[in-house]
Parts: C-alpha cells; structure tokens; sequence
C-alpha cells in the first residue's frame, strides 16, 4: 500500500457556503488530494473527525457557534493524528496564536494561490509546520518587548547545543529538513535526529512550537 497511491483526505470548515464550495472545487482539481466533507463550524469539523479517518482539516477561525480556535482544540484531543491547517487574514494575529496553542500546524492567508494552498496541505500532511513568514513575527510583538536574545543563558537553561540553536532558528525561518541539512552540511539523518532531541529538551510537540519558540526567544526576528 504506497503512501503515493493513497490520496490526502481533507475536510474544509467554513461558515460562509461560497467559501466552502469554492475552496472544494479548486482542491477537488489536485490529483492527490481527496474532499471528505464540507462544515460550517468547528464542532461540525470535531464531530466528523471523531468519526471518520481525516488527514487535514482546512479551518477557518471566525465562525459562530463553535470558532476555529475551540475546534481546533477539540480535534486534537480527540484526533491527535489529524492535522489542522487554519485560513485566515492578517487581522487575526490574536486567534492564529491560540490556535497555534492548541495544535494546529499553521496557517493560510485566505488569499494564498492555488499553488501555496495545495503545497499547505500537503505539507503538514507530511508533518511540516506551515507559516507565513510575514505573519509570524506580528504575532510575537509582545514577547519581543522582554529582551534580546541571549544565547548563553538559553543553553544554559535548556542544555542546548550551538547546532540545534542553529537548526531551530532555520526551522523558524521556514526550511525543510533537507534545505538544513545542504545549509549545515550534516545528513538529513542527523537534522531529523536533532529536531526529536530539541522537542524532547523544550517539551515541545512539533516544528509549529519549535518556530514559535524561536521567536519567543529573539532566536530569528
């Protein structure tokens, strides 16, 4: 059974119906990707995930009755494996964060092209963080405030090493595992290896938080 041959299952969450339908039909003209279930909330999207096998959840945050953040979070406690992509517009810095918080692999902007949304999903599908490198630093203006960032003291509080300080700040600035390997000159073994060393010394669960902490840290302004 090749992972190739087997298609990407999504379901797309939003309130606005045009949305939704327009959204299917680009997504549905991707050969690899397959559209389970349209939803107009994120309790819909939970229920669905709940009972059925669902690879991606394209999310939007403001919707009423049950928002994107709150479904997130609902999905990933019920459906760890399942993962969250939110659409979004710049206005919503304050919702990305929490939902970032509460599982989600990243975020669209909801006037992405066909190209970045497809590239999206498939790369969280396969276990990538997906941010917009012009977002993140807004979202993280009010720990810029705190301080500089001090490189002694955060291997000293963390034990980690000058190369995984350099790994998550290329993790932050949006590279593969491959683009870090060819930058560092190491094996991409050896940059996998690495990144499951630096989430198990920060207690973290994903390169979603590894990029967020680097910018909590001043790591990558």
């Amino acid at each position: 059974m090749g992972d190739n041959m087997e298609k990407i299952r999504i379901i797309i969450v939003d309130d606005e119906k045009l949305i939704r339908e327009g959204l299917k039909i680009i997504i549905s003209s991707f050969g690899d990707i397959e559209v389970l279930e349209l939803c107009q909330n994120g309790r819909e999207a939970f229920e669905y995930c709940r009972d059925n096998k669902v690879d991606v959840v394209l999310m939007d945050i403001r919707m009423p009755e049950c928002d994107g953040v709150l479904g997130t979070k609902l999905i990933k406690e019920s459906s760890p494996n399942t993962k969250v992509l939110i659409l979004t517009t710049f206005q919503d810095s304050e919702y990305i964060q929490q939902s970032l918080n509460n599982g989600a692999s990243g975020y669209l902007l909801k006037n992405s092209s066909y190209g970045s949304l497809h590239e999206g999903i498939r790369s969280v599908h396969n276990g990538n963080a997906v941010i917009h490198s012009e977002v993140l630093p807004r979202l993280m203006v009010k720990d810029n405030e705190k301080e500089s960032f001090d490189k002694e003291k955060i291997k000293h509080d963390t034990t980690l090493t000058d190369r995984e300080l350099n790994i998550i700040e290329e993790i932050a600035n949006g590279l593969s595992n491959k683009e870090i390997s060819d930058k560092l000159f190491l094996t991409e073994g050896t940059i996998k290896n690495n990144i499951t060393i630096i989430l198990s010394k920060l207690n973290l669960r994903d390169r979603t938080q590894i990029a967020i902490y680097a910018f909590k840290n001043n790591i990558v302004k």
